[in-house]
């Protein structure tokens, strides 16, 4: 029986790049549907749930993407509302491929080391991946800042985090080099989540910072976010900081995204959020990729 895998995008335009990591990581066939939200969802749900007999139900499965997260949550949402009983198809989450990246990011971060009580701060942080990595952070027991170039917006994203997930995330402007320069002094944690195309941090600014122990740029499209990064990176040390690059964790972040691809189709039940993710990314990230 084929492994069918439902790819349902908050986008008109469903992604290619979440289309062929899911064959790549097993299912045979990946049928995309895009514009989807919670009003139109629920006949395309009752297909996958009703078709198969209950010990196939397995070989079907749903991911949901698109660029914004919080349509992405709310579809989730409206999907498992549809669910009853055994009436049900595993699920994965990765809007913005914001789960897979930042529990990638986070992972590598964390790996081998305690960052309770570390002062952290996420650049750009008001997107999907800033404001997965963020709140991972913070779960990790990390003190953490978000920033962005709009300090009502920031703390808007915040505020609602905050609320979602109980954490205690603080919101600072930072809409320019020098705000940004002076916002990581006195952090030990610096990550880069800005829009492609953007500097971030020029590398003087980060290389004189006290106490800077880790940093990583997750922008892996020319310019780099942060001068003096390389984009393979993965805990060089430059400056006395490890530095990570997007490529460096980004060959974890593609490992994580297909096996949990080929893990929705091992039972019906299944939902991979950010904190499964997360879990799972932790788990791989000592092993060799």
């Amino acid at each position: 029986m084929k492994k069918l895998l439902y790819q349902l995008d908050t986008d008109l335009l469903p992604s290619i790049f979440d289309n062929v990591v899911a064959h790549d990581g097993g299912a045979d066939q990946v049928i995309p549907y895009g514009g989807i939200t919670p009003n139109n969802v629920g006949p395309l749900v009752e297909g996958a749930i009703f078709t198969r007999a209950p010990k196939d139900k397995k070989n079907t499965a749903i991911f949901v993407g698109g660029s914004d997260l919080v349509a992405g949550e709310s579809l989730l949402a409206a999907i498992q509302n549809k669910f009853f009983g055994k009436f049900r198809v595993s699920l994965m989450l990765d809007s913005n491929g914001a789960n897979t990246t930042a529990a990638a990011c986070v992972a590598w971060l964390t790996q081998g080391r305690s960052v309770v009580g570390k002062q952290a701060i996420v650049l750009g942080g008001t997107g999907p991946v800033g404001q997965r990595v963020a709140i991972m952070l913070g779960r990790a027991g990390a003190e953490v800042t978000v920033t962005g170039r709009q300090l009502e917006r920031t703390q808007q994203v915040c505020a609602y985090l905050n609320r979602r997930f109980g954490s205690r995330l603080t919101a600072a402007a930072a809409p320019d080099l020098e705000s940004r320069g002076q916002c990581i002094q006195g952090k030990e944690i610096v990550v880069s989540t800005g829009a492609s195309g953007v500097t971030m941090l020029e590398e003087n600014q980060w290389a004189q910072t006290t106490g800077l122990e880790l940093i990583a740029d997750a922008n892996a499209s020319p310019p780099v976010g942060i001068g003096g990064i390389d984009m393979t990176d993965r805990a060089t040390l430059r400056h006395g900081v490890l530095c990570f690059g997007p490529l460096g964790f980004g060959a974890l972040k593609l490992t994580l995204h297909r096996e949990c691809i080929g893990r929705l189709f091992d039972s019906n039940d299944l939902v991979l959020d950010a904190e499964a993710i997360f879990e799972r990314a932790c788990t791989l990230v000592a092993a060799p990729l």
